[in-house]
C-alpha cells in the first residue's frame, strides 16, 4: 500500500544526553470542513456522545429580522462522530548533516529578530570564526533555534566538536550553542482512524442567516440540558458555499 503525502518537518530540540534517543511526536491533524457544517466541542464526552446518538436536530433560528421567509425559523440538521487519522507507527531514517549546524542559546538584545540572524550569519560566513559562506538560514521560534546550510562539506563538523562559542554582536560577546543538525526522511508512516470523544460534526445547515449569528444559535441551542446539549468548549462554523479547515491538536485537558 502506498503512504499519504505528508510534510513533516523534523526539528531536533537540544537536550541532554539521555533524552537524545527520544523522539516526541505532536499530531496537529487537519480536518476539511465543507460548507453548510459545524465542528462543536462540549466539555464532556458524554454530552458529545447524547448529541450524535440522537442523530438530527432541529434548531430555531431567534433573528428574525435576519429571515426573508418565516417558514425558514426551524432548520433540521445531522449529527454525526468525527473520526481523524493518527499515526500508530512512525518508522524515520535519521542521517547527521554534513554541511548543516544548529545553533542554540541566541541572545536576547533589543534588536528586530531579522537584525539578529543577519549578524549570527555574518560571524559564522568568515573564515576566521571557522565558518565559511553559508548558503542558507532558517529560524525555528518555537524552539529559539537556527539552523545553518553552508556551501561546502567539512565546515560543520570543526564547529560541532567545539560545542559552544562565543559570538561578537553589537560590541558585546555572547555564547552559543553548536550542534549537529539531523535530517529525517519518513520511510515507514501508519495511521489508524481516532475518533474525537468531545467533538460533533454537524451538516446540513442552511445559509438562511449571517455567520456570526448561525454561530451564536448553534452555541445557545446546544448548550442546553433540555436539547440534550451541555457547555460549549469550541464551535466552528462555515456557511454554505465556503470550504474550512479545522485543526486538530492533542487534547491535555
Amino acid at each position: 500500500s502506498t503512504l499519504p503525502e505528508k510534510n513533516m518537518t523534523f526539528k531536533g530540540l537540544v537536550a541532554n544526553k539521555e533524552d537524545m534517543n527520544k523522539l516526541k511526536l505532536t499530531p496537529r491533524i487537519q480536518y476539511p470542513l465543507p460548507g453548510g457544517s459545524a465542528l462543536i466541542t462540549f466539555e464532556k464526552a458524554e454530552v458529545a456522545q447524547r448529541i450524535i446518538e440522537m442523530k438530527e436536530h432541529v434548531v430555531e433560528l431567534s433573528c428574525w429580522e435576519e429571515l426573508e421567509d418565516l417558514d425558514q425559523c426551524r432548520v433540521r440538521m445531522q449529527a454525526a462522530p468525527v473520526e481523524i487519522l493518527l499515526p500508530s507507527a512512525l518508522e524515520i531514517n535519521l542521517t547527521r548533516s554534513s554541511r548543516s549546524i544548529l545553533v542554540s542559546g541566541l541572545p536576547s538584545l533589543n534588536i528586530p529578530e531579522e537584525a539578529l540572524l543577519d549578524k549570527l550569519e555574518l560571524f559564522f560566513s568568515k573564515t576566521k570564526n571557522g565558518g565559511s559562506e553559508v548558503e542558507s538560514r532558517e529560524f525555528w521560534g518555537d524552539t529559539g533555534q537556527m539552523m545553518l546550510t553552508f556551501t561546502r562539506d567539512g565546515v560543520a563538523e570543526p564547529l560541532i566538536q567545539r560545542g559552544r562559542i562565543q559570538v561578537l554582536i553589537e560590541k558585546g560577546k555572547y555564547e552559543v550553542k553548536i550542534s549537529p543538525c539531523m535530517i529525517g526522511n519518513i520511510i515507514n508512516l501508519q495511521l489508524q482512524p481516532s475518533r474525537c470523544p468531545r467533538t460533533v460534526l454537524l451538516s446540513g445547515i442552511p445559509d438562511v442567516l449571517g455567520e456570526e449569528s448561525m454561530r451564536d444559535t448553534l452555541e445557545i441551542h446546544f448548550q442546553k440540558a433540555s436539547r440534550g446539549g451541555g457547555e460549549v468548549d469550541a464551535l466552528a462554523y462555515v456557511p454554505a458555499g465556503q470550504m474550512g479547515v479545522a485543526v486538530f491538536v492533542e487534547d491535555t485537558g
